[in-house]
């Protein structure tokens, strides 16, 4: 009894900060799309004006920052991981939006990863951004993500990535965070 009691407890506390993380991120971004585009773009990293556009954009992506696609696998990926790096910054550029120098990818090959309870060929992914997470291009950077793994033999059905949407105080970047 006394145990059920706890793990009730437990569920209701996981499910009021579940609620709490939303409502922050709910707030965060009806806060930001408040304000003007001027003062959205004021936190821009470099010049967007001197890159290249990306191959497409994306109907969310009205604020710079924070495109952080973190990789991880037990495959050994070799001389291609750095090949593969920029290929996934390149599909994070066309699917968000967001400009080539804003996005940071970083690949941990040959760890120490189950799935399913076994050591097959897997990846885990998170891609962390200040907008642009929405379910259309979520499923096209983990289609093409896919695509990128097939040559290890990483099966599409061993494959996570977790799509994080950051709000602006929750993201540093040059000693302070994008919301200040």
């Amino acid at each position: 009894r006394i145990q059920h009691h706890i793990f009730h407890q437990m569920n209701i506390t996981t499910v009021v900060l579940w609620l709490l993380q939303l409502s922050t991120s709910v707030l965060a971004f009806t806060s930001s799309s408040r304000t003007n585009r001027t003062d959205r773009l004021s936190l821009s990293m470099n010049d967007p004006q001197n890159e290249p556009p990306c191959a497409g954009t994306h109907p969310f992506n009205s604020l710079p920052g924070d495109p952080s696609l973190l990789l991880v696998t037990n495959i050994d990926l070799g001389e291609k991981k750095m090949e593969i790096m920029k290929a996934c910054s390149k599909i994070i550029c066309q699917h968000t939006g967001k400009p080539e120098s804003y996005i940071a990818v970083s690949i941990n090959d040959n760890a120490s990863v189950i799935f399913g309870g076994t050591d097959a060929p897997t990846a885990l992914g998170n891609l962390y951004s200040i907008g642009s997470i929405a379910m259309e291009s979520n499923g096209k950077i983990t289609s093409d993500v896919t695509d990128l793994l097939e040559p290890w033999n990483i099966s599409e059905d061993r494959i996570y990535i977790n799509f994080h949407d950051m709000p602006r105080a929750n993201v540093g970047w040059s000693r302070r965070t994008f919301a200040g």
